[in-house]
C-alpha cells in the first residue's frame, strides 16, 4: 500500500533569508499509510504545527519534498486539490465558522466547489450526522459550546470529502467534555470510515488513543513507533520536556517500588488487570 502522506528530507525556516534563523523543521522524513491514526507530539516550538501545515500545502518546504496522495505540494496548480484531500481543523473553531447557521457553514466549502445543490444537501446531512450534530443544523453557531463548535468545524471539512483529517491542536481551547467530544468524533471517523487522521496535540491522554506516535524535538523526528513503544520510554520523553499518560507514570512509580508491572501500561483498564494478576 502506498503512503497517503510522504515527506522526504523536509526542512523549513520561516525566514529562509536569515542565516541565524532556527529551522522549524530539519530533515524530516516520514510516511503515513491510508487509514492510520497518528498523533504528533512535542513541546512548544518543536515544529508540530509547522509539519501539519505542510500536509495541506499551507506551507511548502525550504528543502525536501512532501507528497499528499501522490501529489507534490510544490505543484502550485495542485494546491486546491491537495486541500480537498487533506482537510485541516485548527485550534479556534470561531476562526473557521463563517456562517450564522450551522448547516450554512457546513455548506460553505461544497458551494465554493460549484457542487449541485442536491449533492450539497446530501453532504450537509451526512457530515452533520457523522459528527452527531444533526439536531443543531438550524442553530446559530455562536450559541454552541466549544466542543460543539469544533464538531461543526470538522463537519465543514468532512463536507469536502477529504481522505485525511488533520486536527492541529483542535482541542487546545476546549474543556474536558469538549475535548472528549472531538476525540470521539476523530476516532469514529478513523475506525468506521477508514479516514486517515493526523492529530497534533500536547495532551498525552489524547495521543495515547492513536495507534502510532511521532515525537518531534527542535524540528526533528526523535521517536516514531507504536503508541506502546513510544510511551514505554518514560525517561526519554521526560528528557524531551514531555509528560506521559498518568497511568504510565503511575506504573513506573509502582515498578520502582518493586511491583512487577509492564512498562507499557497505557489505560486504567490495563493497570487494573495487571494489579489483579499480582493479587
Amino acid at each position: 500500500m502506498s503512503a497517503i502522506i510522504r515527506m522526504e528530507g523536509v526542512s523549513f525556516s520561516y525566514n529562509s533569508d536569515d542565516p541565524q534563523q532556527t529551522q522549524a523543521l530539519q530533515g524530516v522524513s516520514l510516511s503515513i499509510e491510508p487509514g492510520e491514526f497518528v498523533a504528533i507530539v512535542g513541546r512548544n516550538g518543536s515544529g508540530k504545527s509547522t509539519l501539519a501545515k505542510h500536509i495541506n500545502a499551507i506551507l511548502t518546504p525550504t528543502s525536501g519534498e512532501v507528497w499528499v496522495d501522490g501529489i507534490s505540494t510544490k505543484d502550485t496548480d495542485s494546491v486546491f486539490a491537495i486541500r480537498q484531500i487533506a482537510g485541516m481543523v485548527f485550534q479556534n473553531p470561531d476562526n473557521q465558522i463563517v456562517a450564522t447557521i450551522v448547516e450554512e457553514d457546513v455548506a460553505f466549502g461544497p458551494e465554493n466547489l460549484g457542487i449541485p445543490s442536491d449533492e450539497i444537501r446530501r453532504r450537509i446531512d451526512e457530515a452533520l450526522s457523522l459528527v452527531r450534530m444533526s439536531d443543531y443544523a438550524l442553530h446559530p453557531p455562536h450559541l454552541l459550546s466549544g466542543g460543539q463548535k469544533q464538531r461543526v468545524a470538522i463537519a465543514g471539512v468532512l463536507a469536502m470529502h477529504p481522505k485525511i483529517l488533520i486536527l492541529d491542536e483542535s482541542t487546545a481551547m476546549l474543556d474536558p467534555l469538549g475535548r472528549q467530544e472531538v476525540m470521539e468524533t476523530a476516532l469514529r471517523l478513523n475506525r468506521e470510515r477508514g479516514m486517515t487522521v493526523v492529530l497534533i496535540t500536547h495532551h498525552m491522554d489524547e495521543a495515547v488513543r492513536a495507534e502510532r506516535v511521532i515525537v518531534l524535538d527542535r524540528g526533528r523526528v526523535v521517536l516514531d513507533g507504536s503508541t506502546r513503544e513510544v510511551f514505554s520510554q518514560v525517561d526519554l520523553l521526560r528528557q524531551l520536556g514531555l509528560d506521559v499518560p498518568q497511568v504510565t507514570s503511575l506504573a513506573q512509580l509502582l515498578r520502582e517500588q518493586g511491583l512487577n508491572l509492564q512498562p507499557d501500561v497505557l489505560t486504567v483498564g490495563e493497570m487494573v488487570e495487571q494489579l489483579c494478576q499480582l493479587l
